[in-house]
């Protein structure tokens, strides 16, 4: 994939620096309050200036379960498109291409033209990202076997595209992990013999000293943590354990039963100044982890990817409630035959998965209380079957019942058959170069202030993620639409531009119409906020 330029905005609202985009920004919101029966709004306005580092640096990628279908498969396309690989299929040729990730192959809507028209550049064009060919891959599994055999076992790349990459992720062999049976199902027992040993206490310091190799040995700057293992039982959180960082610790030192492997690796991650991104629904970052990354001023997010059935929903169920329907049975079926899918086939793990599954309605439903009175809820269902022969071309089928006009009821079916890695992968690339980018950006209310990141907790990120986690207090947003706007318009406001609204004004006022046709509308701009032009990588 050709690198692309990035975008310059001329404006006296931004100013550019060798080491950062400066930005002055009106945030603008609403303020809302109820005396009695009658609603009383107020427009709301705050003055900010924001800072992206415009300088990306050397980004490396440790993923834990390096060597399972999402990790094999993500090395695998980063080295694919990397390398310019194409192979042949009985439909043809194919080429190494990066779709289903938003920062590599979608589009955000920059602006008009002087004729009025939609102007939309690649996302990864706004501001400075992350190039997916440049990342350092490493990681953890408690499979020993070297990339290239995760990836054969896997069975999700094409066997040409296998063999071409063979050579290079033969050489590629995952760190030893975590292993607690207690924690993941007993079905995943013969794969685990790649195994960090000792005390909890002493298989945290482990990873910290694999980390510090990591960043060492290939001198990165910046180094990010995902996990994308087995889904672990949801640990049993207890006050005095998991509530507050110093809790946290005295447990992890005394081989406390419920820290979970994956809160092992959050801990260390944290303690190494590193990102930490769970892909997966267990309930890893606990309030002691989330405490502990405030302190140390690192990032954490989470939960479990959101990629195919659970991104459909978080579409159709806000279209429903935003048409004036009434959801009121959401039932989900899935099978697959993938190790996730065998993980999943134990009671406690599926568990997991369900509750992360469930709750992707809960906001959408909260914003009418015309359809439903508080506390109600659509009946929600989730079933999930582990079925080997189909492997990682996962079924889903949904039934959504609504009630509609006079009580009368809807009904939409919707089949979904994907292959479940090269859904979740792009989600992944997204995560890493999503979460590098916001960890670039900061802000301050005048020139008087400190700079502030930031909270520790991304949930920007919630447009790629199952059961985002918030700041305590925020509210829990999963409509597709809104997180999607979240971003895009987050990533406007460094480059001092509004949010997109979409009214298109200049195609509905008559005054703005005959304007826009004389080639006078934008002439009485001053400044000329509308300019922009594209330029070189650290170009002005």
């Amino acid at each position: 994939m050709e690198k692309v330029s990035t975008l310059v905005v001329s404006s006296p609202n931004v100013q550019y620096t060798d080491d950062f985009i400066l930005s002055d920004y009106e945030y603008e919101e609403t303020l809302v309050t109820k005396n009695g029966h009658e609603l009383l709004a107020r427009p709301y306005r705050t003055s900010l200036k924001i800072r992206t580092g415009r300088k990306v640096g050397k980004v490396g990628v440790m993923l834990v379960g390096w060597g399972g279908n999402n990790g094999s498969t993500f090395t695998a396309a980063v080295l694919a498109n990397r390398h310019h690989l194409s192979w042949t299929t009985k439909n043809g040729k194919m080429d190494s291409n990066w779709f289903g990730s938003i920062t590599q192959a979608s589009t955000v809507r920059l602006g008009i033209d002087d004729k009025g028209l939609d102007v939309h550049v690649p996302m990864s064009q706004l501001l400075p990202m992350v190039h997916p060919d440049d990342l350092v891959i490493d990681g953890w599994d408690i499979s020993p076997l070297n990339l290239a055999d995760s990836m054969a076992r896997a069975k999700v790349i094409e066997y040409e595209l296998q063999q071409k990459l063979r050579k290079e992720m033969a050489a590629m062999k995952p760190r030893p992990a975590i292993y607690d049976p207690d924690f993941i199902a007993a079905n995943q027992a013969d794969r685990a013999t790649n195994l960090i040993k000792g005390t909890k206490y002493e298989q945290y310091l482990q990873i910290r000293a694999d980390i510090k190799d990591f960043r060492d040995k290939h001198k990165l700057d910046k180094v990010i943590i995902l996990w994308t293992a087995n889904t672990e039982r949801f640990c049993e959180v207890r006050p005095g354990v998991h509530d507050t960082s110093e809790n946290l610790e005295r447990a992890l030192r005394n081989n406390d039963s419920e820290i979970s492997p994956s809160t092992i690796f959050a801990l260390a991650a944290i303690d190494e100044e590193c990102c930490y991104i769970n892909g997966s629904p267990q309930n890893t970052l606990v309030d002691g982890v989330v405490e502990r990354a405030e302190l140390k001023g690192v990032f954490v997010a989470g939960d479990d990817f959101k990629s195919g059935q659970t991104k459909l929903k978080s579409v159709l169920v806000d279209f429903l409630v935003s048409a004036g329907l009434k959801p009121v049975s959401i039932v989900s079926y899935n099978h697959l035959g993938n190790n996730d899918g065998k993980n999943l086939s134990a009671p406690k793990q599926f568990r997991s998965k369900e509750i992360t599954k469930s709750n992707v309605v809960d906001d959408m439903v909260e914003s009418n209380q015309i359809l439903y009175k508080p506390g109600e809820k659509p009946d929600h269902v989730v079933v999930i079957k582990y079925v080997p022969y189909v492997g990682d071309s996962k079924r889903a089928m949904d039934e959504y019942t609504s009630e509609i006009l006079l009580h009368g009821t809807n009904t939409i079916v919707v089949h979904n058959t994907c292959e479940d890695s090269l859904l979740a992968v792009p989600l992944i690339l997204d995560l890493v170069l999503l979460a590098d980018l916001f960890c670039r950006v900061s802000f301050r209310r005048g020139d008087n202030h400190e700079w502030t990141s930031m909270h520790s907790v991304l949930s920007p990120l919630a447009y790629l993620l199952k059961a985002p986690m918030v700041p305590a207090g925020a509210p829990v947003v999963n409509a597709l639409f809104k997180q999607r706007g979240c971003i895009e318009n987050l990533m406007r406001a460094c480059l001092g531009l509004q949010p997109n609204h979409h009214m298109q004004l200049e195609h509905k006022v008559p005054f703005l119409m005959k304007e826009l046709h004389t080639g006078t509308l934008f002439s009485k701009d001053s400044p000329p906020t509308k300019k922009a032009k594209l330029a070189q990588n650290g170009d002005q």
